[in-house]
């Protein structure tokens, strides 16, 4: 057994299972795990299995309720989900579709059941590699949901983790199937499968902000200048990751040059540590592109040293093997760690071959938990998916795309679909990768899906007309972006909080539509939609707009409750489908009633440190409770309780809101010692009746109307206690109940028309007329002059008006 180090090791008493929920014959094996989840053994020899596989790692939950009854020949258990009949020492897999087969799982409180071989057909699948589209879609993988509320995990073929972290293949044949009965409760089934393998891991707080990669031969000159016109332009930026350029590269001939390699190309980076101080300095974090499939080449720096403990090929190149550990060591000692000392913050594990996923898989845990070794530095890789337990190794990478509106609406749903085996980290290159045409609309689409999703990572191909950087569009694309990459790192403190949530209770950061609708997963208008976190929903603009109307005619259907806009503020009753026309600047994004969101006004640019001014907004209509999560977002102390949580209580009136703002749970020193609180009250009017008191002293606060909120501000407030503010006053709730009527005029006052014409199409579309009448007198505006563009748009504008 070869010694890898602490921060491999697998705990082999974890695999072993309470023994009080365990039913065994000479060739049967069957545990119950949880209420919903129950492991099926079969072995000819009587051999099973209780040490970690790649996927399984614990099997420990806590005992649960259920009831058990046998005989000689059959056995029943029955927990509050499920039924299980089998008949003891048969085989699992005889009996298919009929009712009496040997082995049935049935589902309590429906018609439903499950047996050994069962084509789990209404399985919704989840994305297993590249974000491909057209004909080329990228495969899927079996997930966990499914709408007859059941699946089931094959894990016979897994291979097993020694106790030093080593993986190998199982010594001995046998069936090994993990079972999910869970009707509608699929949170629950998510707590159970992280449970089973392991939660998933809590990225780096500056993992939430802007990346920046593009497929450039950079060199500090270069970086130094790029990070000066982030700085100039005003947009923040968390992550520089660099392509295959920083690194030395092999000639192989006919002008092609290898992936790997682990030494700083000295002609472009003289000081790497110098380089790597500056981007810190500047609040960015460095990320390295590192492949080593190809082996391990001469031009390296420790290459020597490598070869008095692994033997080169003919060719003189070490060849990659990731499951000898000797391989494992070296590299990592002698390529790895030079990189880590020198201030690397995390690495993108470009590797990725389609036959050889459990290289894939091993090559990203050994590289995620090698960083486990130094606390102050908590994990994180950027790589492809291999398929098991994603979600212990983010950030998933879904590969190099094309330039086009296919892609963007791709994204939507991988993302969703991502959340169906317990997955939130994916990141896309945002804008495409390469090929297509460069657009202004698509590029802000591209950008304000991006903000509102788990990653918002910029990447492209090396070129100067591949236009990622916002200040090289035209001053109004520039603008929008500008506008929504600042907001989203104002965001940091909202999606870290859900990050947290994601970790601790399973809850993903994206979770499609379907889960509360099925009826909408094949919906063509709706299935895209998503709720990102806890108190918003996203409805993304995937298509062009109308060039003639200069809007995306947008729609959308709203869940159940009460929603607003989270630009605009105008109010949606749910349960209902809608049509909006969004301007290239609005994106449709909306807050649930009572929605706490806090933000960061951190003033340094780059800053995504839990903030000292923070900004909470709130939106009206029910009383609501947020928990704020903080620690320090780069190292792992948070796991000894160096974190601070506090809750944000909403006590809702129509006419009186009470906010209380409480550090509950953790330690002190974790935020800035004091803040700066500004409370947004969405929709509200002024009121002077307003009150500030911490811990029973009342302090002083400002307010102020900005536009439809209205905002209270106070200063210098220690982090840890109690801060309560109270507005009082009569209707001062603003309804701001969306009308169509208003967005048919703002499109109309737009268009490029004579003033006179304006007021004609005016009246006729807001009498009191038929839409068939409506119809006919448009048309004969066009003796008046009137454009056909612009009478084929109203006449697309009356048959929404029908629709609504």
């Amino acid at each position: 057994m070869y010694n890898l180090g602490d921060q491999f090791k697998r705990k082999q008493e974890c695999g072993k299972a309470n023994e009080k929920c365990i039913y065994k014959g000479n060739k049967y094996r069957i545990t119950v795990l949880s209420e919903r989840l129950i492991r099926l053994e079969y072995s000819e020899n009587g051999q099973f299995l209780d040490a970690p596989t790649e996927l399984v790692w614990n099997r420990v939950f806590e005992e649960p309720k259920f009831a058990a009854k046998e005989d000689g020949q059959y056995l029943e258990i029955k927990t509050p989900y499920l039924t299980l009949s089998y008949t003891k020492e048969k085989p699992f897999n005889s009996g298919a579709m009929n009712p009496t087969a040997n082995l049935k799982i049935s589902v309590n409180n429906s018609d439903k059941f499950w047996h050994f071989g069962h084509p789990e057909v209404r399985n919704f699948q989840s994305p297993l590699d590249f974000l491909s589209v057209g004909k080329n879609k990228g495969r899927t993988q079996k997930s966990l949901f499914s709408i007859d509320g059941f699946c089931s995990i094959d894990d016979s073929k897994s291979k097993i983790f020694l106790e030093s972290g080593e993986l190998v293949p199982r010594e001995f044949n046998q069936i090994d199937t993990y079972v999910f009965i869970y009707l509608n409760d699929f949170d629950k089934c998510l707590k159970d499968y992280f449970t089973l393998t392991g939660k998933p891991a809590l990225i780096p707080r500056y993992a939430l902000g802007n990346w920046w990669c593009k497929n450039e031969k950079y060199n500090e000159e270069h970086i130094k200048k790029l990070v000066g016109a982030f700085e100039h332009n005003e947009i923040p930026l968390s992550i520089l990751l660099l392509d295959k350029d920083w690194h030395k590269r092999k000639d192989l001939g006919n002008n092609k040059f290898s992936k790997t390699g682990f030494s700083f190309d000295r002609s472009l980076f003289k000081d790497p540590v110098e380089l790597i101080n500056f981007l810190h300095s500047k609040g960015i974090r460095l990320g390295l592109n590192i492949n080593p499939g190809e082996g391990i080449y001469n031009i390296d720096d420790f290459y020597e040293k490598a070869t008095q403990y692994l033997t080169p090929d003919s060719n003189g190149v070490i060849p990659f093997n990731v499951f000898d550990p000797k391989f494992v060591d070296v590299y990592i000692k002698l390529f790895i760690h030079p990189l880590d000392t020198i201030g690397t913050d995390f690495y993108w594990v470009d590797y990725y071959d389609k036959d050889k996923t459990e290289d894939l898989f091993l090559l990203k845990h050994y590289q995620f938990y090698d960083m486990m070794r130094d606390y102050k530095r908590r994990p994180m890789i950027l790589g492809y998916n291999s398929g098991i337990a994603a979600h212990r190794y983010p950030v998933l990478y879904s590969g190099r795309t094309v330039v086009s509106w296919d892609t963007l609406r791709a994204i939507p749903l991988h993302n969703a679909h991502a959340s169906n085996i317990g997955v939130s980290w994916w990141s896309h290159d945002i804008g495409g990768f390469y090929k297509g045409i460069e657009d202004n609309e698509l590029y802000s689409r591209f950008v304000q899906l991006g903000v509102f999703s788990p990653i918002m990572k910029f990447g492209s191909d090396r070129g100067k007309y591949y236009k990622r950087e916002p200040w090289r569009w035209n001053i109004k694309t520039y603008m929008i972006v500008q506008r929504y990459l600042q907001y989203r790192h104002k965001l940091i403190p909202y999606l870290y909080s859900e990050a947290y949530k994601y970790h601790m209770e399973g809850v993903p950061i994206v979770q499609p539509i379907y889960y509360k609708f099925p009826e909408l997963y094949d919906d063509p208008l709706y299935k895209n939609e998503y709720y990102f976190g806890g108190e918003l929903f996203v409805s993304p603009i995937i298509k062009p707009k109308d060039y003639v109307m200069n809007r995306s005619i947008h729609k959308f259907y709203i869940p159940e409750g009460i929603w607003y806009d989270i630009t605009t503020g105008k109010k949606f009753h749910g349960g209902k489908g809608y049509v909006s026309f969004f301007r290239d600047e609005d994106y449709p994004v909306f807050a649930r009633s009572g929605a706490i969101i806090p933000l960061s006004n951190n003033k340094v640019i780059n800053d995504t440190t839990p903030p000292k001014d923070l900004g909470i907004e709130i939106f009206p209509g029910r009383s609501n409770s947020y928990k704020l999560y903080e620690d320090d977002g780069l190292s792992d102390l948070y796991r000894k309780g160096f974190y601070l949580l506090t809750t944000i209580d909403y006590n809702y009136l129509p006419n009186n809101y009470t906010v209380i703002i409480k550090a509950v749970e953790g330690k002190s020193g974790i935020v800035p010692e004091k803040r700066n609180y500004q409370i947004r009250f969405r929709n509200t009017k002024r009121t002077d009746d307003v009150k500030a008191i911490f811990n029973n002293a009342e302090v002083p606060c400002r307010t102020r109307v900005d536009e439809l909120d209205f905002i209270v501000e106070i200063d210098d407030i220690p982090s840890i206690g109690s801060l309560t503010v109270t507005c009082k006053g009569d209707n001062i709730e603003i309804d701001a109940v969306r009308l169509i009527n208003e967005d048919i005029q703002n499109i109309l006052g737009d268009l490029q028309i004579s003033t006179e014409l304006k007021f004609k199409i005016d009246a006729i579309l807001f009498s009191e007329a038929s839409i068939a009448k409506k119809r006919i007198d448009i048309r004969k505006l066009k003796n008046a002059g009137l454009e056909r563009k612009y009478i084929m748009l109203f006449l697309k504008l009356l048959e929404l008006i029908e629709e609504i």
